[in-house]
This record gives C-alpha cells, sequence and structure tokens, in this order.
C-alpha cells in the first residue's frame, strides 16, 4: 500500500543528508515504490546537451541505456521542461528535474495506472531528487563523470570550475548561456548572477585557445567576482581584470562586455571592451544599433594604455531580451567557408522565441546549429548569454 507522500519524501529527505552519490538512483527507486510506484531512473544530461544519461547504481548491471534529447518523450520533457506520458508496461511518466529554472535532466517513473496522487508524488519526488543531486554534485566527481562523453582539456577544465549554472532566474529575469567546444573551451567565459536588486551578466573571450587563455578569462572572472562583490563599478572591474592580466600574463589581451541590469527599473549599464556589440532583441526582432558603441581597446595592455571605460546605459521595456556574444558564434565558418554570420544567428534566435521556446533551449538548438555549420569542429571558442527582463506587470518603474 503507497504511504502518504509526506512521510515518504520526509524519509527520502532526512537520508538524502548522508548518503554517497552513487546511492542517489537506490533511494529514489526506493522512495518511488513507497509512493505506490513501480520504478524510478534518474537521468542527467551530457555537458553538450545531447544525451540524457541514467546514473549508475552500486555494480552497474542494471544502469540502463541513454537517451536523446532529440527524438525521444524523456528528450521532449527535457526539451520543454513539461511532464510527458509514454505508454507500455508499466506507464512511463516522464518529469524534468530542475534546479531553480535550470533544467538538469529527467525522472522516469513506472507505475501500473496514473492517478492524481501518484502524479503529485511523482513531481515532488522530482523536486526532492533535483535538490540532492544539486546538492551533492560539488563534492563529488561522479556526476560529472556521467555528464561526460570524452575527457576534457585542462584548460576546459579549468574554465567550467569557474563557470555559474548555465541558466538562472527569477520571476523578474532570467539568463541563460550556452558555450563550445564543450570539452575543449579556452578563452571564452561567462558569468552571471543575482544580487541586490540587480543580475550581473559578463561575457570575456580571451587570445588564444590554449591553457594561457583559460587562465585569463579564469582570472578576468575571479577579478569581476571579486571586485562586483566588494561593491565596485563597472568600471572598477575593467580596472581590476586589465591591472590583474598585464600583471600575470603581460601580452594577453581579453576583450569582454560587463553588465548589470536593474531589475526594478530595466536601466541596462555595461561597458563594452573590444568586444562584439550586445543585441536588443524586441518582441521578436533585433531593435539596430541601439546597444553599439564607439569601440574601445581590450583589456590587458597595461599603463600607457589606460583610458577612461565609458559605461553606456539604455531604458529595457518588459519582455526584451539582451544577447551578447563572443566572435567564434558569427566567425564559425563551413567547410566551404560560409560564415555563420550574425544574420543567421538573429534569425535563428528570433524565430525559436517567437515559436515559444523556453530560452535554454532555443540556445541549445542553435549552439548545435553553428556546430553543424561548422561539420562538428569549431575552430574558435563560440559563446553566448542571453538575458530577458520580464517583470510582473505594473512592477516596473520607467
Amino acid at each position: 500500500m503507497a504511504e502518504e507522500p509526506g512521510a515518504a519524501l520526509a524519509v527520502f529527505l532526512e537520508r538524502s543528508h548522508t548518503v554517497a552519490p552513487l546511492q542517489v538512483p537506490g533511494l529514489v527507486e526506493e522512495t518511488a515504490r513507497r509512493l505506490g510506484m513501480v520504478s524510478a531512473t534518474v537521468y542527467l544530461a551530457d555537458v553538450q546537451e545531447e544525451e540524457l544519461v541514467p546514473l549508475p547504481r552500486p555494480g552497474g548491471d542494471d544502469d540502463g541505456e541513454s537517451l536523446a534529447v532529440e527524438g525521444t518523450v524523456g528528450g521532449w520533457a527535457y526539451r520543454t521542461m513539461s511532464l510527458r506520458l509514454s505508454h507500455g508496461r508499466p506507464l512511463s511518466l516522464w518529469l524534468p528535474l530542475v534546479d531553480g529554472i535550470a533544467r538538469i535532466g529527467v525522472l522516469r517513473i513506472g507505475a501500473e495506472r496514473i492517478t492524481p496522487a501518484i502524479l503529485e508524488g511523482a513531481e515532488q519526488l522530482a523536486a526532492v531528487t533535483a535538490l540532492t543531486v544539486v546538492s551533492k554534485s560539488g563534492f563529488s566527481d561522479l556526476f560529472s563523470r556521467v555528464a561526460r562523453r570524452r575527457p576534457m582539456t585542462t584548460a576546459a577544465e579549468m574554465v567550467w570550475a569557474f563557470l555559474p549554472p548555465r541558466t538562472l532566474g527569477t520571476d523578474r529575469v532570467t539568463s541563460t548561456a550556452a558555450l563550445e567546444p564543450a570539452y575543449e573551451i579556452g578563452g571564452d567565459a561567462f558569468d552571471h548572477g543575482l544580487d541586490d536588486g540587480r543580475l550581473h551578466v559578463t561575457v570575456v573571450d580571451a587570445m588564444g585557445h590554449d591553457l594561457a587563455a583559460g587562465l585569463a578569462s579564469a582570472v578576468a572572472l575571479a577579478g569581476c567576482r571579486s571586485t562586483r562583490r566588494a561593491g565596485g563599478s563597472l568600471t572598477d572591474i575593467t580596472e581590476r581584470i586589465d591591472e590583474d592580466l598585464h600583471r600575470w600574463r603581460p601580452g594577453g589581451l581579453l576583450t569582454g562586455v560587463f553588465a548589470q541590469l536593474d531589475l526594478d527599473t530595466g536601466r541596462l549599464s555595461w561597458v563594452n571592451a573590444g568586444h562584439p556589440p550586445p543585441l536588443l532583441i524586441r518582441a521578436h526582432h533585433v531593435v539596430p544599433g541601439v546597444l553599439e558603441a564607439h569601440g574601445e581597446l581590450p583589456l590587458g595592455l597595461g599603463p600607457g594604455y589606460e583610458g577612461p571605460r565609458t559605461v553606456h546605459e539604455y531604458q529595457l521595456e518588459p519582455g526584451d531580451r539582451v544577447l551578447i556574444h563572443t566572435d567564434g558564434v558569427t566567425e564559425a565558418r563551413s567547410a566551404a567557408g560560409l560564415l555563420f554570420g550574425e544574420e543567421r544567428l538573429v534569425d535563428f534566435v528570433t524565430r525559436a522565441l517567437a515559436a515559444g521556446e523556453p530560452a535554454p533551449e532555443a540556445l541549445r538548438r542553435l549552439i548545435h546549429t553553428i556546430l553543424g555549420h561548422h561539420d562538428g569542429r569549431l575552430q574558435d571558442d563560440a559563446t553566448i548569454v542571453l538575458a530577458e527582463w520580464h517583470p510582473e506587470s505594473g512592477d516596473t518603474h520607467p
């Protein structure tokens, strides 16, 4: 007989604090059976979001096969971040595993029949499963190993260690990112974070595509966060990065956009250090030129090249999206030498958003389209961040 969801989930939460990462799948399935379900399997998305990989169990004999994100019911649940049902014996419920608003995988529930109680229990189990996986990811290699299909370069390992979750947000703002080549990323990096009514967004592109470039991007993110958390301004951030790069990596240059968005007013402020200008997407169309600015020098040049950095400002409207990318996105070339280009980038993003795709899914498909354009092998890093301001009605202050 099935237990009350509250009692079964209370046991789950109590035990989740002390179980080893490898024991998480067993705890999830045990809880599912106590809730009247037949089975439960946890799948995590791989680094490139192409496959959903089952979490291994002790012994590893019945882990199951990976599922493609494209063309499967489980992948559909992941892509759309919605519950899906597949028929069979037993029936299968597929639920997205979500950390905040960031998707990390799916939970497959087997059940003889779907009742309101089973559905409620499955949704609650998916929620606590996601929390448990995320809480243990910081001190275990298991989940990272599951998400990888091949080894990473040292530079990529370092950059990924500095990166925040690819998607974050609240009821007023969403920010999501994508970057490739996932296993060989070197000079590109991004950062985004929420603090005291503001969204901070950073995209950097260090010269080169090696360990030195990875070090430069890591130094830039560390300098950005250190200055930001000490209450520094956007110009303080660029000064700190410029000084650190010149001191610790002479000759190493880095471009970047450093931005912050006031979530109450929608006021966007940014500094552009030699980087491609951000794009403003409004009502599924790019507003030409409004975020372009006079070019300024990249960071890392040091004394003698220090000019006052210009802080640009623009008033967003509710629903506006700001897209920041590195030049590896638009300069990716096909085998025939055809550039991917800004026009193709803009067309893809606006069409996907107009079709109602969640921003993380739009960027996932975009980055794979760029890879396909380049026959699966990029010659330069490609990074994209898409931030949307969507305040509640009546919550804006022009």
